[in-house]
């Protein structure tokens, strides 16, 4: 196995300049630098993170716990905190929990083990006690997307009622006053905003919301549909549908077509996270669009900061826009 020293000798510079360079410590002119990957890929050198781990005190790795990195969401969320961590020359261990809370125990013990730095926490699913209990024994966490009440660590959210206020309003503004809201599981604090920014919407609009208008269940496709097939199956049909995630959305367009209506023209529809797949869907959703890229990347700066013990800000929370696409009918166009 090729050491550092053996990487140094290849190109012809010092191991410690190899040492600093690898951990993004000093700055080397270009022809050095492709030296040094050059030897490294011809000598196909890998870190020994044991040995990092007993010269610094630190693994060099990070832990990112993410609920499904199927869903398009979690998996570019979690892409953009490992494109920031490995260039800070951090190696990312991924757990993906499914929403299983064991799943989430293991991950948070392998930081207790000190097999790696730090962790960076995304949840779907309210938190009964267990994680917090947990997460309050650790300095070196940061909570991503969504929250874990009563854990004092840096939090890394977006303007959730804002979003969901701007979306509703676009519905209004379009003419529609028969509008219901599909969401995620009751208790968690991004379900509980979306429902506050929808709330204030109407209320400012001076509209009324039939209570089984509001649904809460899933962030799930599968979610999305059972609940617009319950709504579309109604005596009275709503005009209009705020779905808290793209994935949900897809649900909604999925029943929509399997109830013989389209959107938008029987159903106008916006989403919540602009995922790149929605913008080709049929017809393009409308949707919130959240920072993905750089909600992971503060993250992780956040996480670095706890692991160099020096300040890391408590909260940050992000500005969302709405993007417009082809899914809201204008109501009074003809």
């Amino acid at each position: 196995m090729a050491t550092l020293s053996d990487v140094a000798e290849e190109a012809g510079v010092s191991p410690t300049a190899v040492s600093r360079y690898l951990n993004n410590r000093i700055e080397l002119p270009l022809a050095t630098r492709e030296r040094i990957d050059a030897a490294i890929a011809k000598l196909n050198y890998r870190p020994n993170l044991l040995a990092k781990r007993l010269s610094t005190g630190k693994a060099e790795a990070i832990s990112l716990v993410t609920p499904e990195i199927a869903n398009p969401f979690f998996a570019e969320l979690a892409g953009a905190v490992e494109a920031e961590a490995q260039r800070h020359g951090y190696a990312v261990y991924m757990s993906s929990t499914q929403g299983h809370r064991d799943r989430e125990i293991d991950a948070i013990q392998r930081l207790q083990d000190q097999h790696v730095d730090g962790l960076i926490m995304m949840t779907n699913r309210p938190d009964d006690g267990t994680l917090a209990t947990l997460l309050q024994q650790h300095h070196n966490v940061v909570l991503l997307d969504e929250d874990i009440p009563g854990v004092a660590v840096p939090r890394v959210f977006v303007e959730n009622e804002q979003g969901a206020y701007l979306g509703t309003r676009h519905l209004i503004e379009a003419g529609h006053r028969d509008i219901a809201l599909i969401s995620g599981p009751p208790g968690l604090m991004s379900v509980r905003e979306r429902l506050a920014g929808f709330e204030r919407a109407m209320a400012e609009a001076g509209l009324s919301v039939p209570p089984d208008w509001i649904m809460l269940g899933e962030y799930s496709r599968a979610y999305g549909s059972a609940a617009a097939t319950q709504l579309l199956a109604g005596s009275r049909r709503p005009t209009a549908v705020l779905a808290c995630s793209d994935y949900i959305a897809i649900g909604v367009l999925q029943a929509t077509r399997q109830a013989g209506l389209s959107v938008p023209e029987d159903l106008s529809l916006v989403g919540f996270d602009d995922m790149p797949l929605v913008e080709l869907v049929d017809p393009p959703l409308t949707t919130i669009h959240q920072p993905i890229a750089e909600m992971g990347r503060i993250a992780f700066e956040r996480l670095l900061a706890l692991i160099n013990k020096t300040e890391a800000e408590p909260q940050t929370r992000l500005p969302v826009s709405l993007v417009i696409r082809k899914s809201v009918r204008n109501l009074g166009e003809s």
